[in-house]
């Protein structure tokens, strides 16, 4: 059994592969946290890699700088910085004063997790007009109630676009005016419910 020490990686992507003939073998992609470069690569199954020694912490985002987000440790008051290409997408849902946890390698803050629910703010949608149902989406919204067992879709029958105050578009109840604010998982990028 071959041992790899990757302690700068992060494993985005696995694939279990058991081929008709030969040998199981997994399919990987990993991006380095130093450098942020991504690489393919295949191992045998059932070889060990040890976990990195990556731990995390909680900082606020504070501000953006350039192409810098900044991250503030509310105790010591201690910045910390990711840069646009570290944060990636997940800007999309990064919000002033919001709380995330920082995974840090070596001292060095690496990546950043969101929360799975974030509170956004509508700052831009068409007005609901009430009974405003397509016979389309309510046959659409039905099936994706079937499917997914998500209800608030079949509430108001339809959903539409709606920016939101970090200029992220989802999609929403018709019911869902500018201002109301809402939450969003940022796993997937869907709409949860409207937030009280």
């Amino acid at each position: 059994e071959t041992k790899y020490s990757f302690f700068n990686v992060e494993f985005v992507e696995f694939l279990h592969v058991k081929p008709g003939k030969g040998a199981a073998f997994v399919r990987t992609k990993m991006r380095n946290y130093v450098t942020g470069n991504t690489v393919e690569k295949t191992f045998r199954a059932g070889v060990t890699i040890p976990e990195a020694n990556v731990s995390k912490e909680t900082k606020q985002f504070t501000y953006k700088d350039g192409n810098m987000y900044v991250f503030m440790d509310l105790s010591s008051y201690e910045e910390f910085r990711l840069s646009e290409a570290d944060v990636g997408e997940k800007t999309k849902w990064l919000k002033e004063g919001m709380d995330c946890n920082l995974q840090f390698w070596n001292g060095k803050a690496i990546d950043l997790e969101l929360p799975i629910i974030v509170k956004l703010t509508v700052v831009d949608t068409e007005p609901g007009v009430r009974g405003d149902t397509a016979q389309g989406n309510l046959f659409s919204s039905a099936f994706l109630l079937t499917i997914s067992s998500l209800t608030m879709y079949l509430i108001e029958g339809g959903t539409k676009p709606a920016t939101l105050d970090t200029g992220t578009i989802v999609n929403v109840p018709l019911f869902i005016n500018i201002g109301d604010q809402i939450t969003v998982d940022t796993r997937t990028g869907q709409y949860q419910s409207r937030a009280n």
